[in-house]
């Protein structure tokens, strides 16, 4: 590969603009970029890091992007110019501006020259450029460009990420032949002959890139190639060239880029400047780039706006002055700092206390010195820590923590709430935090850390762990980071909050938000916090034998799919299976992606439903694989060594529909349809002398559908205590309910369920398995069943389109810009989602006021009952075998009175010695 060589003159970077869009946008597309908002930022994405690599890397003196205008007079010479190229994808079309944006903030200068194409700007310019003394240097991956490089004008393909990556490339009189085999002098003799099927220039038919090389290396330039037609030995050469003459001509007019252009070179305006820091940070997080916006933001401590006074407490004596004055505010931040992430294999290393806006103090508890690098630091002293939580002389700070009527404020408290657990420090009086108050306030948004919300509401740019500890092979433990960086970082963590806490506040209140974060999703931080803490136990020796049966039945699948492939491949390997099932097997092809037939889970459906046995294999291998690598062999690894449970975490905070979601690991996630994935909640067992109770929400939603529409017919199904599946199928097929059949309360189900998440005719049809005509009858019989259900959506997508939202029972909002889209499936899944978050966010918010509840309850009587998981509708509780009955029957009350709705709540459960035989 050839090095950039050094620069001899001033370099001006002229950028293919629209090649570089194209290239940012595809380059993404099987897993496209987009915002909270639904809005696809691949291109916006792939033009800013493109910008910051030249900037870094290049270091030009000027630069400038060139854009297409208008049509050129290509057009006129031949009008199917271009004709064979796809529409602009609308997504992309609707992004444009974005990238406006962008080069307006980073003061990119844009270039256009009216009905000329931006290849024939650039050629002009990069000769302007070469008179006046500088190298030029095209930007772009479009061969064409290969016939503009000669001396002091070279090009950089930037090369694309991808399945197909390629590396940036430095092309100039080195290796310009290396790419199509001729020199730059015979780029267009070459285009000419084989033509550009992109740009849909026909060239000279039958002739490929061998045989146009043979013919320049023997001939020269194409007017050489055609004068001596005749005499050429190749007859499928000779006849084209004779034929086609008229058509390689005006190939070679089509491919030139015209360099005579009345465009002028104004160095001054193309001088590379400062951009608009300000103006850039604003547009990086409206498209949430939060970690780049945070490289464009000044940092908190270099700010002059930003006064704080933060301070180590040294001794004791100290720390009882910071007690009395923070029982006199009643009123603290506070920021615990852990010894690794994980908050149940957590120690803490220090806590931060903020007392005013600007002023935090740093209590350090378990700071030690850190190996040195070299062991001539051999004087170095451990830092000085407060006596252990442990001591008396600490109990002050321990009653402060525990005192109910000392209200703490801070960012992701249920983190701190289970560190200090650990030490046996129950933090009470929670009151605000900032991570859950952001999240109220915009649930679609995807990023709220503190160093994001930061960065948004102070310009700041705060640091962040990483930037503390490093990552990776540089990583170094907290508490062996140097301690004065140790103390700013940790006061900054609970300042901030302190600070954030007014303005969120009026932001709650503003939208009438308050009551949800205060009687909901504050006091859901403790119970979260008890559930994380209790843990779950898992059975290590029924997934160690499960695990053994599974890779014997993988081993059986594994032998009969080669036997059907007739030998052996990589099963995981798309390629191979493309070639196995397509060519080989020669089934049919059913979607196509950009690198080649599919093979995704819908098309291997298709395929089997069609009665081809392979793919419906393959579906099973890959089922049990999943199951196998994800659950069965994963969970055991996940064992506390502590507290031999596992310890899932209960994210509050992602969701946009108010849901709840767990990771490390996601127990809401473990199969229930198939029979295998069920079995693996046989492997979740409770603690000697206890029993498992599961209790679930019945049809919770299409309650509160019902309760929401006001339909009566819809109520009367429900009040009436009659099976609501079967009391649908009898409504819309016009029968008595005595006369419905399994497989018509089958599709009733399926239709009720449709009717919430807003699913059409077509995938109706499918998962009915009947034609789209009779979806759509289904559908429009549901309808005149039920008005009031019709009548209910179509208000609901017409208040998101007015309101920019929607709202749960609990005020819950969920903002839809979607819905207002131009781009048709983008509204459709704003559609989709006003009629559906009301709905589903309401349930998320019955569940959770029912947790509340229960665990209340539970702390008032000292129970040992244990609530464990919440999984979508359903709660597990781990409970003495003794006290089964008394805690059925407390459940039930606080479910079934978790909300008041016109039709009655309903719940139904099990108990079980395993997880599985609660159903």
């Amino acid at each position: 590969m050839v090095e950039k060589p050094l620069k001899s003159r001033p370099r001006l970077f002229l950028i293919d603009g629209y090649a570089l869009i194209y290239r940012s946008f595809f380059a993404m597309i099987a897993r496209p970029l987009t915002t909270s908002r639904g809005e696809n930022t691949s291109a916006a994405w792939g033009m800013t890091q493109f910008l910051r690599k030249i900037w870094s890397e290049h270091d030009p003196d000027y630069l400038a992007v060139v854009m297409d205008a208008g049509t050129s007079d290509r057009e006129k010479l031949y009008p199917a110019y271009k004709a064979t190229r796809t529409k602009m994808p609308e997504e992309l079309r609707l992004g444009l501006p974005r990238i406006a944006e962008l080069f307006e903030a980073f003061r990119v200068p844009v270039i256009r020259l009216e009905n000329h194409e931006a290849d024939d700007v650039i050629g002009a310019l990069a000769l302007r450029a070469v008179e006046q003394g500088l190298e030029a240097v095209i930007v772009s991956g479009d061969k064409d460009f290969y016939q503009m490089i000669r001396p002091h004008i070279s090009l950089l393909n930037p090369g694309r990420g991808g399945a197909n990556a390629i590396e940036e490339e430095w092309v100039d009189g080195r290796n310009a032949a290396e790419r199509l085999g001729v020199p730059p002098h015979h780029v267009v003799d070459y285009l000419a002959l084989i033509g550009d099927s992109s740009d849909n220039i026909p060239g000279a038919r039958g002739i490929g890139p061998k045989t146009a090389i043979q013919l320049i290396e023997t001939y020269g330039g194409v007017e050489q190639i055609l004068a001596a037609a005749d005499s050429i030995p190749g007859k499928r050469a000779r006849e084209s060239l004779i034929a086609g003459k008229d058509d390689v001509l005006m190939s070679k007019n089509l491919v030139t880029i015209r360099t005579d252009l009345p465009v002028e070179l104004n160095l001054p305006d193309l001088v590379v400047r400062e951009f608009d820091r300000e103006r850039v940070r604003e547009v990086l997080l409206s498209l949430e780039f939060n970690t780049l916006a945070r490289e464009y933001a000044e940092p908190a401590s270099a700010s002059k706006e930003w006064k704080a006074s933060y301070s180590v407490v040294e001794d004791v004596a100290q720390l009882r002055d910071l007690v009395a004055r923070a029982r006199i505010a009643r009123r603290v931040a506070i920021s615990v700092q852990p010894s690794v992430q994980q908050a149940m294999r957590a120690e803490p290393v220090g806590i931060a206390i903020a007392l005013e806006a600007g002023e935090a103090f740093y209590l350090p508890l378990g700071h030690r010195q850190g190996m040195p690098l070299e062991l001539s630091d051999l004087s170095a002293t451990a830092p000085r820590n407060l006596p252990s939580l442990k001591d008396p002389a600490m109990q002050p700070i321990i009653d402060m923590l525990q005192d109910e009527n000392i209200k703490k404020i801070g960012h992701d408290l249920k983190r701190d709430l289970i560190v200090l657990r650990r030490v046996g420090i129950n933090l009470k009086g929670i009151a605000f935090d900032t991570m859950v108050a952001s999240y109220v306030i915009d649930p679609g948004k995807r990023d709220h850390s503190l160093a994001a919300l930061t960065l948004e509401n102070f310009d700041y740019k705060l640091a962040t762990i990483e930037d503390l500890c490093g990552k990776g092979k540089v990583f170094v433990p907290y508490a062996e980071v140097d301690l004065k960086a140790c103390a700013q970082y940790a006061a900054q963590t609970a300042d901030v909050p302190l600070r954030l806490e007014e303005r969120f506040r009026e932001e709650l209140e503003r939208a009438h938000l308050m009551p949800l974060f205060d009687d909901v999703e504050i006091p859901l931080i403790s119970v979260l916090a008890e559930m994380e803490y209790a843990g779950i136990r898992i059975d290590p020796l029924f997934f160690g034998t499960f695990s053994q049966r599974l890779a014997r039945d993988l081993q059986l699948i594994q032998e009969e799919i080669f036997k059907l492939a007739g030998g052996e491949f990589n099963i995981g390997s798309t390629p191979q299976l493309r070639e196995i099932l397509f060519d080989k097997l020669q089934l049919p092809v059913v979607k196509r992606t950009k690198t080649g037939a599919s093979t995704d889970v819908n098309v291997l459906e298709e395929l089997a439903a069609q009665g081809h046995e392979l793919p419906r294999l393959i579906i099973e291998y890959r089922q049990l694989e999943k199951l196998r690598g994800t659950y069965i062999d994963a969970l055991p690894q996940l064992i506390n060594p502590g507290t031999k449970r596992i310890h899932t975490t209960f994210n509050q905070t992602v969701a946009a529909t108010g849901r709840l979601s767990s990771n490390d690991p996601n127990l809401q996630n473990i199969p229930i349809r198939t029979e295998t994935g069920a079995e693996i909640r046989k492997g979740f067992v409770p603690a000697d002398g206890f029993v498992f109770l599961a209790v679930d929400y019945s049809q919770i939603e299409l309650r509160i559908l019902a309760h929401m529409s006001g339909d009566p017919s819809f109520m009367s199904a429900f009040k009436s205590g009659e099976d609501i599946h079967k009391q649908t199928a009898a409504l819309i097929f016009e029968l008595d309910i005595k006369d419905v059949t399994p497989q018509m309360r089958a599709a009733a189900k399926t239709i009720n369920f449709a009717t919430i998440y807003g699913i059409g005719p077509f995938a109706l049809a499918q998962k009915l398995g009947t034609s789209v005509a009779e979806a759509k009858q289904f559908i429009s019989a549901y309808f005149e069943r039920f008005p009031g259900v019709r009548q209910y959506l179509d208000t609901q997508i017409v208040k998101a389109r007015e309101l920019g939202y929607v709202e749960t029972l609990a005020g819950r909002r969920r903002y839809i810009p979607e819905v207002r889209s131009n781009n048709f499936n983008m509204r459709q899944f704003g559609e989709r989602a006003a009629t559906n978050a009301p709905v589903q966010g309401s349930a998320a918010d019955i569940i959770k006021i029912a947790m509340i509840n229960i665990q209340r309850e539970l702390w008032a009587s000292s129970s040992r009952v244990r609530m464990l998981l919440q999984v979508h509708d359903e709660l597990v509780l781990e409970v003495p075998r003794e006290e089964i009955d008394a805690a059925r029957a407390l459940v039930r009350a606080k479910m079934v009175g978790a909300f008041s709705l016109e039709v009655p709540l309903d719940v139904s459960g099990g108990v079980g010695d395993n997880w599985f035989e609660c159903k």
